[in-house]
């Protein structure tokens, strides 16, 4: 087998941050595929929990500087990059001193959902895809953890379905039980847009909540797994397109069943 591209685009990583069961999967998975020969790239926020001293996170500068359009506005993407300790993967950050500087990662100190998390997953997802762009790497498949990339497997099929970079590209998305009862405000389908994003393709996120994250990025991806047993998603995503769900348990050889999932995909 040819040695395949895997992007992965996640909430956090071990050691970096670790808030949930996203950090040890996307910590766990890109080294397992590396050690089997794939080439690697993994991209996350830059949330303010980051140490970047203790971590050693330095500026990209020839990364850095593009601006990211959020609804009407635009925003200074800065890319950091560091190394995990005692394994060959590097780790780039997505930042942005509005979005990303806060000392925690979704709720503010009264365990209230940021009002902006909305945008701050739009500029995430854009600027994972621009920050790829600017390293000229070429991905096979995309691996999406987290209602926070819902809108790369979107941008993908739309804006960027031409992108020589990105047109082979094949996504998966991985759902975690990471939910918030959180309603975002009407505007969320207006910031969301791109070119070649017709409103009829967003209807998932009219409701502006979690399940509307979850089906939107379940309908752009060519396959949906999960992170654990959640009837209730799964039955969402059902609903979307049900050809799409790989059940993949959480054992001692779901690496391998990636591995095997990924090669399937690209053939």
């Amino acid at each position: 087998m040819s040695k395949l591209r895997i992007l992965y685009v996640a909430s956090e990583i071990n050691p970096f941050l670790q808030t949930c069961e996203v950090s040890e999967f996307v910590r766990k998975m890109p080294q397992a595929m590396q050690e089997k020969g794939m080439e690697i790239r993994i991209l996350v926020p830059r949330f303010g929990l980051i140490n970047e001293r203790k971590n050693r996170l330095h500026e990209v500068v020839r990364l850095s500087g593009i601006n990211i359009s959020v609804g009407e506005e635009e925003k200074p993407l800065v890319i950091k990059v560091a190394s995990i300790p005692n394994a060959k993967l590097q780790v780039y950050f997505i930042d942005n001193e509005d979005y990303f500087h806060r000392k925690s990662v979704f709720h503010d100190k009264e365990n209230r959902f940021y009002e902006d998390n909305d945008e701050r997953a739009i500029f995430f997802c854009k600027g994972v895809i621009e920050t790829v762009r600017k390293l000229g790497w070429a991905p096979d498949i995309v691996h999406c953890n987290d209602w926070i990339t819902s809108f790369i497997p979107l941008y993908l099929k739309t804006t960027y379905k031409n992108d020589p970079l990105f047109k082979s590209a094949k996504t998966v998305f991985t759902i975690y039980n990471n939910s918030f009862t959180h309603i975002f405000k009407n505007d969320l389908l207006d910031k969301v847009k791109m070119m070649d994003i017709e409103d009829n393709m967003l209807g998932h996120l009219k409701t502006g909540d979690y399940e509307g994250f979850i089906k939107l990025g379940a309908q752009f991806s060519d396959i949906v797994s999960f992170a654990g047993d959640n009837k209730k998603l799964e039955g969402l995503v059902k609903k979307v397109n049900e050809n799409k769900i790989e059940t993949i348990e959480k054992d001692d050889n779901y690496t391998e069943s990636f591995y095997n999932l990924y090669n399937e995909l690209v053939g």
